[in-house]
């Protein structure tokens, strides 16, 4: 293990208290020094971190020894501001200094990592709902545009309907009118839902459980639903039926992924949890339920992605694209959050909502 002796002690002492993880590599690329920071970071104790060499922590965390090898021959520094670490078997995104150290005639490489995973998601979930906050108000404005005279358009019909004494002429108007009345439906579907309804409290799992049941009477047999709750939830101020809405625009699109993919073993979950300290809209909250929908299906293609939640967005050749974009309306109209993490046979999509009790 590294050690300062004399006058040398402050600086050991800087490290053991900083709250950047900081590690020391020896000329034998052994790992001689962690502080708690760095044991906390990479999830093992210092006596795990110092049985391993340079080599064996990069098979471990899965990242190349290369620059960090190379410093002891250039005696020179790096800084990579991206870098991605496996920690127990999930991907955490570090910014990595190293930096050439003589101390007492050896030579040493010190390694500084700072964890970016939240900073770079919350510049990411800032980034993405401007944008879809402008794509959302151009499609209202848009909507709004074609409401008024579509309403103009289904009333001369009739007029002109009433006009008419040949009843093969009217099946034209008809034609109309039904055409007039399905792009107003439409229309108030890009709308959306402007506000809440009114509140009242309801228990999370009977809203879960009123979806459920519903998608289960047109569910596909190849498809199994899973629920996985947490009974101590308790019951908080909600808008019981937009929440269903949400919940069950996002189970609707599972069971279309599924059925789009393999017909084995289809499952979707439903999970849930309490949460702490979640923030949301820059405000952290201090309890929150966590509702997770997974489904083992294809996942979500990657160009779509960085636009999921934004309307008239699909994959399917029959879809609006409009469920997701409600379903995020719904839930940020209850103070909420809503993210999607998805790979091939894992998709995610995780509600945050604020229990108001």
């Amino acid at each position: 293990m590294l050690s300062f002796n004399g006058n040398n002690e402050l600086p050991l002492a800087l490290l053991e208290e900083a709250n950047t993880a900081f590690v020391v590599i020896s000329a034998d690329f052994k790992l001689i020094y962690a502080n708690p920071a760095s044991e906390l970071l990479l999830s093992q104790s210092k006596q795990r971190l110092y049985q391993q060499s340079l080599l064996q922590l990069a098979r471990h965390y899965h990242f190349k020894p290369t620059s960090i090898q190379n410093i002891f021959v250039n005696r020179n520094s790096f800084t990579e501001n991206e870098v991605t670490l496996r920690i127990e078997g999930h991907p955490v995104l570090i910014a990595l200094s190293a930096t050439y150290l003589n101390f007492a005639n050896t030579d040493y490489v010190i390694i500084e990592m700072r964890c970016i995973e939240q900073q770079r998601k919350f510049s990411q979930v800032h980034y993405q709902e401007h944008q879809q906050k402008a794509a959302q108000d151009l499609v209202r404005g848009l909507a709004h545009e074609i409401k008024n005279p579509l309403g103009g358009l289904r009333g001369a019909a009739q007029l002109l309907e009433s006009e008419l004494s040949n009843p093969e002429l009217k099946e034209f108007t008809q034609i109309i009118i039904e055409q007039a009345d399905r792009l107003n439906a439409l229309v108030n579907r890009l709308l959306g839902p402007q506000k809440i309804g009114l509140r009242a409290t309801h228990n999370i799992h009977s809203v879960l459980e009123k979806v459920r049941k519903l998608v289960c009477l047109d569910l596909p047999d190849f498809i199994n639903i899973k629920v996985d709750y947490d009974p101590s939830i308790p019951d908080f101020e909600m808008q019981p039926d937009q929440l269903q809405q949400a919940f069950l625009n996002i189970i609707q699109n599972a069971v279309q992924a599924l059925s789009s993919g393999a017909k084995q073993h289809s499952k979707i979950t439903l999970k849930t949890r309490t949460a702490h300290q979640i923030t949301i809209n820059g405000l952290p909250q201090r309890l929150t339920a966590e509702i997770k929908i997974i489904d083992n299906g294809p996942g979500i293609p990657e160009q779509l992605k960085d636009t999921l939640f934004y309307p008239m967005v699909t994959g399917r050749s029959d879809g609006t694209g409009l469920g997701l974009s409600i379903a995020q309306e719904l839930i940020k109209q209850h103070n909420g959050r809503i993210e999607c993490h998805s790979t091939t046979g894992n998709t995610e999509f995780l509600i945050y909502l604020p229990m108001i009790l």
